[in-house]
């Protein structure tokens, strides 16, 4: 989202600040609240669904459909069964990583003159791509044909082969190879800011869903630990989500640096639009206690997990607990919280920016956010200037 500050927007959707070289968990302080749990309470249950689309608007569908299937796992056959769970969660991750990579990576990637060149080849890109509504019956091969031209300047079956075979290191030959089309270009100016980055452990990589003991587990804490929603833990340690941590990949866990997190989304991208794509992300739900019940989906962000309770006489709904993606990445001491205390406070403002907006486009989080810069110690801030 965009880092501008909007006094009314921050409110409700809260807002994160990043001070660049602040230790854990100084470093990355968020203004989230748990509005789902407050707002949900005694609703009637089928309008949570609609309702939690609305609080989390970036994603609606998205929520929307994980709300639903908690609630089916709750109370079966209180509300209309789901159809084409698989392609919903299909065409809403496809159109949000193509819209966060047309309307956010020129803005964070890019600099100076080079951004307004970006932002305006981008904004030309999507409005000609054609948007995979639940309105196409078949959207998949127009969406292939805009990758091809648009975005990849070569066929996405292609370019995600490529992908498996070569990682970071295709990323790079591919952003460097076509530097006159923007989006290879965007990728190619991003390594620069990538310096220093460690890749990320796959030991942290969040896969609670592989099994029905982990979700029952996550059902549990998130029942009795209602602050878990905003400060969510795995095993006793903060954990990571997103593109490279699906089921579906789980067999390969080459580590991946923030830089390479680009090439995990345009891959996913290429995945979603090829045939099979449908098969890709994985969701479901199931029972976690009386008139209890949980459901995930794995997203554009990472993985979204819903829990509701219900009663069954009013119909109403008696607890709403929500984990997004974001809560997991912006974690006050979790992977985003590591990288950005590494960062040398003494850098230009300028380079502190572009790698702080790397972590943001990387990692994505679904507020805005704010770069505050660290007071250097007197000492190092003479010796800087001396510099």
């Amino acid at each position: 989202m965009s880092a501008a500050a909007m006094p009314g927007l921050q409110q409700l959707a809260g807002a994160l600040r990043i001070t660049p070289g602040a230790p854990p968990p100084l470093g990355l302080m968020s203004t989230r609240q748990d509005w789902a749990a407050r707002m949900g309470h005694g609703v009637p249950a089928a309008r949570l669904p609609g309702l939690m689309g609305s609080l989390f608007n970036l994603c609606s569908q998205a929520h929307r459909l994980c709300s639903q299937l908690a609630i089916d796992a709750a109370a079966p056959g209180l509300l209309p069964p789901q159809e084409r769970v698989a392609e919903q969660l299909r065409r809403e991750t496809a159109m949000e990583h193509v819209r966060r990579i047309g309307l956010d990576w020129p803005r964070l990637l890019a600099d100076g003159a080079a951004r307004s060149a970006h932002a305006a080849s981008a904004l030309s890109a999507l409005r000609h791509w054609p948007s995979p509504t639940q309105a196409l019956p078949e959207p998949w091969p127009p969406l292939r044909e805009w990758l091809q031209h648009t975005l990849l300047q070569m066929p996405a079956a292609d370019w995600l082969a490529a992908w498996q075979a070569g990682g970071p290191d295709w990323l790079h030959t591919w952003s460097r190879r076509h530097t006159h089309h923007w989006m290879p270009a965007l990728v190619a100016g991003a390594r620069s800011s990538a310096d220093g980055f460690a890749p990320l452990s796959p030991d942290h990589a969040l896969r609670p869903h592989a099994e029905p003991p982990g979700l029952r587990m996550l059902g549990a804490t998130l029942a009795l630990k209602p602050q878990f929603a905003l400060r969510p833990q795995w095993h006793g340690a903060c954990a990571h989500t997103g593109p490279w941590t699906r089921l579906a990949g789980a067999a390969d866990d080459t580590p991946l640096s923030p830089w390479a997190l680009l090439g995990c989304r345009l891959a996913e991208l290429s995945r979603l639009a090829l045939d099979g794509g449908d098969a890709w992300l994985h969701w479901g739900g199931l029972s976690t206690g009386p008139n209890r019940g949980l459901a995930w989906v794995e997203m554009a962000r990472g993985l979204l997990v819903h829990q509701v309770e219900v009663d069954p006489v009013s119909q109403r709904v008696l607890a709403c607990r929500v984990v997004a993606p974001t809560e997991w990445n912006f974690h006050p001491q979790g992977e985003v919280a590591r990288h950005v205390a590494r960062l040398d406070p003494a850098l230009p403002e300028a380079a502190l920016a572009r790698r702080v907006n790397l972590l943001v486009a990387a990692f994505d989080p679904c507020v805005p956010f704010a770069i505050e810069h660290r007071a250097l110690p007197r000492a190092q801030a003479q010796e800087a200037g001396h510099a």
